[in-house]
C-alpha cells in the first residue's frame, strides 16, 4: 500500500485529513456480621509474646485454629465421626463448653436460657447481645403465637423485645401479628414446621452469622480461605489464559507464556487485496473478515480448530470497511466504504437487505442488542436507526460521527458510542438524551467495546492506545505502547480469559499482546508480510486469534507447543500449516 509523510492521516477505510483528524432493610441490624472479634472481650497473649504454638515456615499460622478450620470443614462436608475424632486426638474442641451450650440450648427451643447463658459468659458486646437476643426472641415469640399463647406471646413482645430498641419495623411488623392470625407466616423463618428442628437450625444458622468467627467458625471458611488463595495466584500470573476448571490444589498455578496464542496455526488465503478488518462471532463458531477487495468472507471454525471457508459474500461496489455480527450469531452486516450496508443469511450466504441512503454514504454499522434493527454512521456525520426492513426509526444530525468512525452499543440498548471529532467519543444516551465526551490529546483512529460495557480500548495516532473506565464519569485506567503506527488504521481487541489481554496489529508486520491491568507487553508475533491492520480474539476459544493483513492473508494464532510437526498443504483457497495442536483449549 503507497505511504505517505507521518504528518498525515491514516489511509484506507478512514480517508482522515488532517481537518478532521487531529424485605431485608428491617432485619439490617440483624443479619449484618458484627465486625467484632473475641479478642475485644477476652485477653489474650500479644503476638510478640509468641507464647502459642504456630505452624507453617513463617510461624504466622496458629496451631489451635487451623485444626478448628479444619475440623470445622470435615462437619460441614458431612464427616462428623472424622471431625469428632479429630477434636478427641488433638485435643482442642472446635467450641466452648459455653458456646456447646448455647447451641443446644437453641435446638431445644430453650430461648430464655439461650440468652441467659450469653448474657452470663459476658463474651459478647452490648450491640452484638441485642442482635442476638432479638433474632432468639423472636423465634420464640412465633412458637408461642402457634400454640394460641397469646398473652405469653405479647409479654414477649411487650417486656423483652420492644426494651431492646432495635429493629423497630420488624417490632411493628410482629404487633401486627397479635392482631391477624395468618399474620406470622410471612415473618417466621419457615412456613411450615414453626418450632421443629429444621427451623432451628436455620435460627442458629442466622446466630452464627451474628457472632464472632472466634465463637463460632463460618461453615466455608477453609473453602474461602483455598478460594482466597487460587485467587492471589491467578491474579499474579500475567499469561493466565485458562478457565477456573483448570485450577489445581495440587501445586501452585503459574500459566507460562505458551498459554497465549502466538503459533500460526493456519493461513487463510481467499481475499485479493488488502484485508481491513476482521471479527469472531459471539459463538466462536464463525469468523467474519472484509476487505479492500469489494467482498467479504465467512470462514466457519470447525470442532477441531481448523478454519475453513464457508460464503464469499459479493455486491458490494466498494472496498468492504467493516463487518457486524447479529446477536444470534445468524446474520452479519457489512458496510460498504461510503456506500451501502448489506444484511446477509450467515447459513446460507444470500443477501437479506440493503441499506441505503440518497445522496448519503454510510461509513460504519452495528446491531440493536435484541437483533430486531441496525444502526449506522453517515458521511453527513449523522447517525441514523433502522428496523430490519429498512424503515428509518430515529436519526440525530449534525457533529455525530466522522468518517473514521467505529460505532457500538451497550447491550442495554441506552448507549450508542462512536467518533464525533477527531480528538473526542461520544457517549449518547437515547433514552436520557444526554451525551457525555471522552477527550483525547490526539487524533482516535479506531476503539473497541469490552465485553462488559464498562471499557473502551482507544487506538491513537501517536502509537499509544488507551484503556478507558465509562462505566461513570470516564477515565483512562491503562496505556499501551510498543506497537507501530505511522500511516493507516490499526486496530486493537480485548481477549483471553475474562479479557484480560490487549491485542493489537501494527505497521511493521506483528500482532502485540499485552497483559491488560499491568500493561506490560507480553509478545509480538511475526508472520505476516505487510501491515496488520485489525486482530479479534475468539471470544469462546481462549487460545485462538485472528489478524487480518495487508499481504492479503489472515493468521490464525494457536498455543505455541514444542516439536510441533508442520505439514503445509493447499486445500479450498486456504494454506494449512498442519500439526498436532490446533489453537482449541
Amino acid at each position: 500500500m503507497g505511504g505517505r509523510e507521518d504528518s498525515e492521516p491514516p489511509l484506507k477505510r478512514v480517508k482522515v485529513t488532517l481537518t478532521e483528524s487531529k424485605n431485608s432493610s428491617d432485619h439490617s441490624s440483624i443479619t449484618d456480621p458484627v465486625a467484632s472479634s473475641l479478642g475485644d472481650y477476652m485477653a489474650r497473649p500479644l503476638p510478640s509474646q509468641g507464647d502459642e504454638e504456630t505452624i507453617g515456615k513463617t510461624g504466622v499460622i496458629k496451631r489451635s485454629e487451623f485444626i478448628k478450620v479444619i475440623t470445622r470443614a470435615l462437619y460441614s462436608l458431612g464427616y462428623d465421626k472424622t471431625g469428632a475424632i479429630l477434636e478427641e486426638e488433638s485435643g482442642i474442641p472446635m467450641h466452648s463448653s459455653v458456646v456447646n451450650l448455647f447451641m443446644q440450648q437453641v435446638m431445644d427451643g430453650k430461648w430464655d436460657d439461650s440468652v441467659a447463658t450469653l448474657r452470663a459468659s459476658d463474651l459478647l458486646d452490648e450491640k452484638t447481645m441485642k442482635s442476638v437476643s432479638f433474632v432468639i426472641l423472636e423465634q420464640k415469640f412465633f412458637e408461642l403465637l402457634k400454640k394460641e399463647k397469646m398473652v405469653a406471646a405479647l409479654d414477649t413482645l411487650r417486656n423483652e423485645i420492644v426494651p431492646l430498641r432495635i429493629n423497630v419495623n420488624t417490632v411493628h411488623e410482629l404487633a401486627a401479628c397479635m392482631i391477624s392470625p395468618l399474620q406470622p407466616v410471612q415473618f417466621e423463618p419457615s412456613s411450615q414446621d414453626t418450632d421443629g428442628a429444621s427451623t432451628r437450625s436455620k435460627i442458629l444458622e442466622k446466630l452464627q452469622k451474628l457472632l464472632p468467627a472466634a465463637l463460632f467458625i463460618p461453615g466455608n471458611r477453609l473453602e474461602r480461605l483455598v478460594e482466597q488463595a487460587l485467587d492471589v495466584q491467578r491474579d499474579a500470573c500475567v499469561f493466565h489464559n485458562t478457565f477456573d476448571s483448570d485450577l489445581s490444589l495440587y501445586s501452585d498455578h503459574q500459566c507460562g507464556r505458551h498459554q497465549i496464542p502466538s503459533q500460526t496455526s493456519q493461513i487463510l488465503h481467499a481475499h485479493s487485496d488488502e484485508i481491513w478488518f476482521l471479527q469472531f462471532s459471539h459463538n466462536g463458531k464463525y469468523l467474519a473478515s472484509s476487505s479492500k477487495d469489494q467482498s467479504s468472507i465467512i470462514w466457519e471454525v470447525k470442532g477441531d480448530g481448523q478454519v475453513s471457508l464457508k460464503h464469499v459474500l459479493t455486491g458490494h461496489q466498494k472496498p468492504v470497511l467493516t463487518v457486524s455480527w447479529s446477536p444470534d450469531d445468524r446474520q452479519l452486516l457489512t458496510c460498504g466504504l461510503e456506500e451501502v450496508i448489506r444484511r446477509w443469511d450467515v447459513t446460507c450466504g444470500e443477501c437479506l437487505h440493503v441499506y441505503e441512503k440518497n445522496g448519503v454514504g454510510l461509513i460504519s454499522c452495528g446491531w440493536f442488542p435484541d437483533g430486531r434493527g441496525i444502526f449506522s454512521g453517515m458521511a453527513d456525520k449523522s447517525i441514523c436507526l433502522w428496523d430490519l426492513d429498512g424503515v428509518e426509526l430515529e436519526c440525530w444530525k449534525g457533529q455525530r460521527t466522522l468518517k473514521i468512525s467505529d460505532m457500538a452499543i451497550t447491550d442495554d440498548g441506552k448507549r450508542i458510542i462512536n467518533i464525533c471529532r477527531e480528538t473526542t467519543i461520544l457517549l449518547l444516551d437515547r433514552e436520557a438524551k444526554f451525551e457525555r465526551l471522552i477527550e483525547e490529546d490526539e487524533v482516535i483512529t479506531s476503539f473497541s467495546l469490552s465485553k462488559d460495557n464498562k471499557f473502551l480500548l482507544v487506538n491513537l495516532i501517536n502509537q499509544e492506545i488507551h484503556l478507558w473506565s465509562i462505566e461513570s464519569e470516564p477515565k483512562v485506567v491503562s496505556k499501551y505502547k510498543g506497537h507501530k503506527r505511522a500511516r493507516f488504521v490499526i486496530r486493537s481487541c480485548f481477549g483471553g480469559f475474562e479479557q484480560a489481554f490487549i491485542a493489537s496489529g501494527s505497521e511493521d508486520s506483528q500482532v502485540y499482546i499485552w497483559h491488560r491491568e499491568s500493561g506490560k507487553l507480553l509478545l509480538a508475533l511475526p508472520g505476516h508480510s505487510g501491515a496488520v491492520n485489525c486482530v479479534s480474539w475468539n471470544p469462546v476459544n481462549l487460545h485462538m486469534l485472528a489478524s487480518a493483513s495487508d499481504d492479503r492473508t489472515i493468521r490464525v494464532w494457536g498455543l505455541d507447543h514444542l516439536n510441533l510437526r508442520r505439514k503445509v498443504s493447499q486445500s479450498n483457497g486456504i494454506a494449512h500449516l498442519a500439526h498436532q495442536f490446533n489453537g482449541r483449549t
